[in-house]
């Protein structure tokens, strides 16, 4: 007998529940406001549109001195029958032991049964398994301290979409920068740009968040990696993550199907010195039209 949504997000909806009982403390569980009302309206009226992918994030303690591990759960519409996005993170890993610690996670996972929650499974396995990652990183980062000269790189990350619609894309664009510390934009419309720039494994977590599930035309043109022996922040490009939405050429309406005026979007480049990127996105070199 074929699963419905409807189903699939009654189980979410108990999951998150209990989970919310589990870790009752403020902050450990980060949840949208109306994420759970919005799942429940959906439920009393399975006639209207599907509210949005339930998404939250859980504070594990890990060890006696209560390392903050994060659990990032992102649930398809048709969790459990859909295998869960989760990505588990610490500041005390670096990039290296976040990669070994969520492919184990991944591992475990897929190891369950289909068909069943599992995100209580994976806060117990973060929580039983993070020490060691711990412990490897607290090594390397002592060992590193006693370099003479310590250097950070600055990541940018331009990155192309045949189109930045949906409004619940956008939020997702958003949050994950300024969660993850990071500074650039996202231009709406037909073509769809966004720049992200700060240290690198944000920029990647960034890239990994934003694709999934499947994101088609999207893609990653250029990076640039800039080294400094300052703090980053000086090689910043853009003070702050903006959200660009220059006027469209014609009259559209409401229709989804219009393109940006690109001449603004080049004279926004030039302004931040990033001119050059303009050939590198679109194929053709930027020229600005006379006033």
């Amino acid at each position: 007998m074929a699963v419905t949504v409807k189903e699939c997000l009654e189980l979410q909806l108990q999951e998150v529940e209990m989970l919310l009982s589990m870790f009752p403390k403020k902050g450990e569980i980060n949840l949208d406001e109306d994420a759970v009302p919005g799942m429940q309206r959906y439920l009393r009226n399975a006639d209207g549109a599907l509210p949005p992918q339930l998404e939250y994030s859980i504070a594990i303690d890990v060890g006696e001195a209560k390392v903050k591990v994060e659990l990032q759960v992102l649930l398809p519409h048709m969790y459990p029958h859909v295998a869960p996005q989760l990505f588990a993170r610490s500041n005390a890993l670096h990039r290296q032991q976040q990669l070994q610690l969520n492919t184990g996670l991944a591992s475990h996972v897929s190891s369950l049964d289909s068909g069943e929650l599992c995100v209580f499974e994976a806060v117990q396995w973060v929580k039983d398994n993070s020490l060691p990652y711990l412990e490897n990183s607290k090594i390397s980062i002592e060992s590193a301290s006693k370099a003479v000269v310590v250097k950070e790189t600055l990541h940018r990350m331009w990155i192309y979409s045949h189109h930045i619609y949906r409004q619940e894309l956008r939020k997702k664009i958003f949050d994950c920068a300024k969660k993850l510390n990071l500074t650039g934009f996202c231009l709406t419309g037909k073509p769809g740009v966004i720049c992200v720039e700060g240290l690198r494994e944000n920029c990647e977590e960034f890239w990994l968040v934003i694709r999934y599930p499947n994101w088609k035309h999207i893609s990653c043109k250029h990076v640039e990696n800039i080294e400094t022996e300052r703090s980053i922040d000086s090689l910043r490009l853009f003070h702050a993550f903006e959200d660009l939405q220059f006027q469209a050429h014609g009259d559209y309406g409401l229709r989804n199907d219009y393109h940006m005026d690109l001449g603004q979007f080049l004279e926004f480049l030039k302004q931040h010195q990033s001119g050059h990127i303009f050939q590198i996105l679109f194929g053709v070199e930027g020229k600005l039209s006379d006033k």
